[in-house]
């Protein structure tokens, strides 16, 4: 399945290439522009793009001139900008934007925000792969090297989460409460045990990576 593609334009290099990296380690396809009339013309000729990460601040045009352009091919737009002030924030949202985050940022609430927007409209795949594992989200399903696995349901529901934002440390609270629950009333072991069995099941023993203290890392 083809990998979603996210189109940055932002003018600071080492945010944009940053940023490309971090998305480009986490499963996406990535094209960095540093301006807005190179971004439009670039679109002239190709926009299959599932995302746009804009900035506001852009030479040329900037983030939110370049709105109707997104429109025009159906992209939803992420606001990345240093412009704070509740009118902007209105200004992106009212003009269409999906989200507005302000930076700096952590990298994980990208991500996060990414998947959502993605889910959210409808542009988000519903297979994964890692190495030889395919998950199929809609049949809950997960084939080792074409053979199936049976994994229990919240062994699926964290190795999905291991995986979709694999390369970042998630901690074992969060992990409990977005896949357990805030109800939970188990300890942070319960990740650990399924970590193992997760590790064993799928032959992952060398990639799931235990980070001290604060919880685990899928590596690719």
């Amino acid at each position: 399945m083809a990998r979603n593609r996210i189109l940055i334009v932002e003018d600071d290099k080492d945010i944009a290439e940053s940023i490309a990296l971090n998305l480009e380690l986490s499963g996406y396809d990535c094209l960095a522009l540093d301006d807005g009339e190179a971004a439009v013309e670039h679109l002239g000729a190709d926009h299959s793009f599932d995302l746009a990460l804009l900035d506001v601040m852009l030479p040329g045009l900037d983030g939110f001139a370049l709105m109707p352009h997104m429109q025009k091919y159906n992209i939803p737009v992420l606001y990345l900008t240093a412009k704070g002030d509740v009118s902007s924030r209105v200004r992106g949202l009212r003009d269409g934007a999906e989200d507005y985050i302000v930076k700096p940022f952590e990298m994980l609430e990208l991500l996060v925000r990414i998947e959502k927007i993605l889910a959210r409209t409808g542009k988000l795949g519903s297979v994964l792969r890692y190495r030889d594992i395919t998950i199929d989200l809609d049949r809950h399903s997960v084939t080792l090297c074409g053979e199936p696995v049976a994994l229990q349901p919240l062994e699926f529901d964290l190795f999905v989460k291991l995986v979709k934002f694999k390369n970042c440390t998630l901690t074992r609270e969060r992990l409990l409460n977005e896949i357990w629950g805030i109800d939970f009333i188990g300890g942070t072991r319960t990740v650990d045990i399924h970590v193992a069995h997760l590790r064993k099941k799928l032959r992952l023993a060398d990639a799931i990576v235990a980070v001290s203290k604060i919880g685990y890392r899928l590596e690719e």
